[in-house]
C-alpha cells in the first residue's frame, strides 16, 4: 500500500513539472518567465499589449537560465534607455531598412548608386555585427581596409551611408548612439582629377563634334560652363531671345529666332526635383554667337527629327534628347563624347563634366575675375569655385558671352593669319 502511494505520488509530481514547466522571476519592475524549451532555454518579459492589441512579450534564448536572465536583464536596460528593436538586429539590417524606406522620393539614379555601394562596401565588410555591439574601432577598421582600394570621394560616400543607416535606425529606437558619427573618414587613394581641354584641344573637339549628335551638347557646355545635369533638363521654353522693342527676354517658342541675342534660364537639371544644384544655381546666360548659331541649327534638325520620328515621338520639348525625344542617358553621353574627344585626337579619357572645367580654364586665362566665373557657373560663392576648379584657375583671372566670342574670334583670327603667312 506504502508502495502505492509511493507510486502515486511520483506520477503526481511528474504530471506537475510537466504542466508547470515555468520559472517566474522579477527582473526590475518587470515579471519575467524562464521555461526549457529545445536544447536550452527560453526566457520571455511581459510588456503589455502592442498598438494592434497584441500581448508584447519580447524572448530571449540561452543554453542556461543564467545566460537567459542575463539577456532578460540587457534587455530591460536596453528599454529603460529607449531601444526598442530584435536582439540580432545587424549593421546589414540598419542598411537594408535604410536603403529600402530611408531614400523614398530620391533620384533613382543615387538610390542604384548607393546600393550598389552598400552591397560592395558596408554589408559584406561590417554588416555582421549586431547595431547595438557596433563601436567606433570597428567603423575605424572597416575604414582603414577601404582607404587603400577607394577614392576619397567615394570612402566619405561610403562611411555616409553607415552615418545615414543608424541614424535612420536611431529615429526608430533601434540603437541608442551612432558610433559613425564619431569617426572621421581616412583619406582614400587619390582618385584621377578632373582636367581641362586646352584651348587647341578644345577647338579639335568642336569640330570633332559637328557631324556628331551631340554637337550642339558639346557646343552649349563648353562654351557656356553648364552642368551636364542642367544641359540634359534644358526645354526650348528656356531659350530666349531678346526682343528690342519691348525691352525684355521672350521663349524662342513663341518670338522665334530671328533675333540677334539670345540667352537660356538654367532653371531646371535632371535631379528628381527638377531643382538646379543650389539656389544660386539658377540663373540666366547670356549666349556667346557660336552657341547661338549651333542652338538654331539644332532646332531645325530636331523638327526634321520629329517627323521622321512620327508618332514614336514623344514631346519632352526637350533641347537634347534622343531620336524619339525622350530624355538622354548619362551613360550614353559620356559613350558619344569619348568617341567625338578619340576623333579629335585627344584620347578617351574625357568626361562631358570636364567641359565645365574646361570653360572655366578658358575664362581664367582669358583675365575673367574669379567673381565672374563663379557667377557664370552658378557658385554660392567664389569659395566654391577655388576648391572645385583650383586646378583650372590661373594666378590672375565682361561676362561669358563677351569673353568668349572675343577669345575663340581672336584666336581664329590669329590661326588664319600664320596660315596666310605660310602660303606666302
Amino acid at each position: 500500500m506504502c508502495h502505492g502511494s509511493s507510486g502515486k505520488r511520483s506520477r503526481n509530481t511528474s504530471t506537475d513539472t510537466r504542466r508547470n514547466p515555468l520559472a517566474k522571476i522579477l527582473i526590475g519592475s518587470y515579471e519575467a518567465t524562464i521555461y526549457p524549451e529545445g536544447n536550452g532555454y527560453t526566457g520571455a518579459i511581459s510588456l503589455g499589449f502592442k498598438p494592434d492589441g497584441k500581448r508584447n512579450r519580447p524572448k530571449r534564448k540561452g543554453r542556461t537560465k543564467t545566460e537567459v536572465k542575463e539577456k532578460l536583464r540587457k534587455l530591460i536596460k536596453d528599454l529603460e534607455a529607449g531601444i526598442d528593436g530584435p536582439e540580432n538586429y545587424t549593421v546589414a539590417d540598419a542598411v537594408n531598412d535604410w536603403l529600402a524606406m530611408g531614400l523614398r522620393g530620391r533620384d533613382p539614379n543615387t538610390v542604384t548608386t548607393n546600393r550598389i555601394l552598400a552591397e560592395k562596401h558596408v554589408i559584406p565588410l561590417i554588416g555582421k555585427v549586431k547595431l547595438k555591439d557596433l563601436r567606433a574601432d570597428h567603423v575605424d577598421d572597416w575604414l582603414d581596409g577601404l582607404k587603400g582600394n577607394l577614392a576619397t570621394r567615394t570612402l566619405q560616400g561610403v562611411h555616409s551611408i553607415l552615418k545615414r543607416s543608424i541614424r535612420f535606425a536611431q529615429a526608430r529606437d533601434r540603437v541608442l548612439r551612432n558610433v559613425a558619427d564619431l569617426v572621421t573618414t581616412p583619406p582614400g587613394k587619390a582618385g584621377r582629377p578632373s582636367k581641362a581641354l586646352t584651348f587647341e584641344q578644345a577647338t579639335a573637339v568642336l569640330e570633332a563634334a559637328k557631324p556628331s549628335r551631340l554637337h550642339a551638347y558639346v557646343v552649349l557646355s563648353l562654351l557656356t560652363g553648364v552642368r551636364t545635369e542642367e544641359a540634359r533638363a534644358l526645354t526650348w521654353d528656356h531659350v530666349v531671345a531678346w526682343l528690342d522693342d519691348e525691352k525684355a527676354w521672350g521663349p524662342v517658342t513663341a518670338v522665334g529666332f530671328d533675333h540677334e541675342r539670345l540667352a537660356v534660364h538654367v532653371w531646371r537639371s535632371v535631379r528628381a526635383t527638377g531643382d538646379t544644384k543650389t539656389r544660386k544655381s539658377r540663373r540666366t546666360l547670356e549666349l556667346p554667337a557660336q552657341v547661338a548659331e549651333t542652338l538654331r541649327e539644332h532646332h531645325k534638325s530636331q523638327a526634321k527629327q520629329r517627323l521622321k520620328a512620327g508618332q514614336a515621338w514623344k514631346n519632352n520639348n526637350l533641347v537634347f534628347c534622343s531620336p524619339t525625344g525622350t530624355p538622354l542617358d548619362a551613360a550614353n553621353v559620356r559613350r558619344a563624347f569619348r568617341l567625338i574627344t578619340k576623333k579629335a585626337g585627344i584620347g578617351e579619357q574625357w568626361t562631358p563634366r570636364e567641359l565645365r572645367h574646361s570653360f572655366v580654364s578658358i575664362m581664367s586665362d582669358s583675365g575673367v575675375p574669379l567673381e565672374n566665373i563663379a557667377d557664370l557657373c552658378g557658385h554660392s560663392s567664389t569659395a566654391v569655385t577655388e576648391e572645385v576648379y583650383r586646378h583650372q584657375l590661373k594666378p590672375v583671372i565682361t561676362t561669358g558671352a563677351e569673353t568668349i566670342n572675343n577669345v575663340f574670334a581672336a584666336r581664329a583670327a590669329g590661326i588664319s593669319r600664320k596660315k596666310s603667312e605660310t602660303v606666302a
